[in-house]
């Protein structure tokens, strides 16, 4: 990896990092022609930092590193790279509270070779940016309004949810109807009228004082993790299995679980209000829980931004 030099560079809107040489976000430039812009031939991951710590990045990594080999992606970096990239690219933007995006691509054949993914050099992009809210903290503070789409998520038969890609046909579809419905963000169920998730975060309900999540069809993501990991902590039964629509419907509360912006809770539901069209009781608490452990130093890896590349 080339190194980073801070100098004179303006690195005040972030850093990148592009197939080895680390530059200003707003210089990170990629071949139109390249099948990772041209056929959406990638796959990424986001962490976040807070507090000028990163949270669970070995959990991130373990996710990206899968993802490359289901996709059969070669990139020169190994995962001691990649952490150590992530962490210089926080050290040069100076950001305490950070998005943190890693992507690895496919670039394309040469004219002399077989027009095929297999003779398709891989390579890594990144970039750190002020931390990115799924939602806006108003609307978290008051409850996200939402909706079930009519869009349904691409069955995973074809393309494996646990994979983070770039196929956001189903969801672009989704967000576009939330917004003509007035809602906030949408949420996709499968072919079976089964829950599964949203544009950029998981989604849980609670009923009778247990909770449930989505067991297939959807990214395992690390919020979700942590929210699970938060329930069996404060003795709240969690389950992961398939949750119909007609219990989702009817349950007690929602919430949904992403890296940008944590636990969500939701107060509508296709305009029927939540309790008191306020965040729940469980939620609430299960939000408070996961940014008090997050200032605590739960699962933090802690920049220095001293560092010399």
């Amino acid at each position: 990896m080339e190194a980073a030099t801070a100098g004179n560079v303006d690195w005040s809107k972030g850093a990148a990092y592009l197939d080895g040489a680390y530059m200003p976000v707003s210089e990170a430039k990629l071949s139109i022609t390249d099948w990772g812009y041209r056929r959406s031939d990638v796959t990424y991951d986001v962490v976040s930092v807070w507090d000028g710590a990163f949270f669970r990045l070995d959990d991130h990594l373990a996710r990206f590193r899968a993802s490359i080999g289901a996709m059969r992606f070669t990139p020169k970096e190994s995962d001691e790279d990649i952490r150590r990239m992530l962490h210089e690219l926080v050290r040069l933007s100076g950001l305490r509270e950070a998005y943190v995006a890693m992507d690895c691509m496919r670039g394309r054949p040469s004219p002399e070779q077989r027009y095929h993914p297999v003779n398709a050099r891989s390579y890594l992009a990144a970039f750190a940016i002020p931390y990115v809210w799924q939602m806006k903290p108003d609307v978290i503070a008051r409850g996200a309004h939402m909706i079930i789409a009519s869009t349904p998520r691409i069955p995973d038969v074809c393309l494996d949810a646990r994979i983070k890609n770039f196929h956001w046909a189903d969801m672009t579809a989704a967000m576009f109807e939330a917004e003509e419905k007035g809602a906030d963000n949408p949420i996709l169920l499968d072919l079976d009228g089964n829950v599964t998730e949203g544009p950029g975060y998981n989604i849980f309900c609670i009923t009778d004082g247990k909770v449930a999540t989505a067991d297939r069809n959807v990214l395992h993501g690390i919020s979700r993790l942590s929210a699970i990991d938060l329930c069996a902590e404060l003795g709240l039964p969690c389950e992961a299995r398939a949750v119909p629509v007609e219990e989702f419907r009817q349950a007690d509360e929602i919430f949904a679980t992403s890296t940008a912006g944590g636990i969500i809770p939701v107060t509508r539901l296709d305009g029927r209000i939540l309790g008191n069209d306020r965040p729940g009781p469980i939620s609430e608490r299960l939000r408070e829980a996961y940014w008090a452990k997050r200032h605590e130093g739960w699962h933090a890896e802690p920049i220095d931004y001293s560092a010399a590349s």
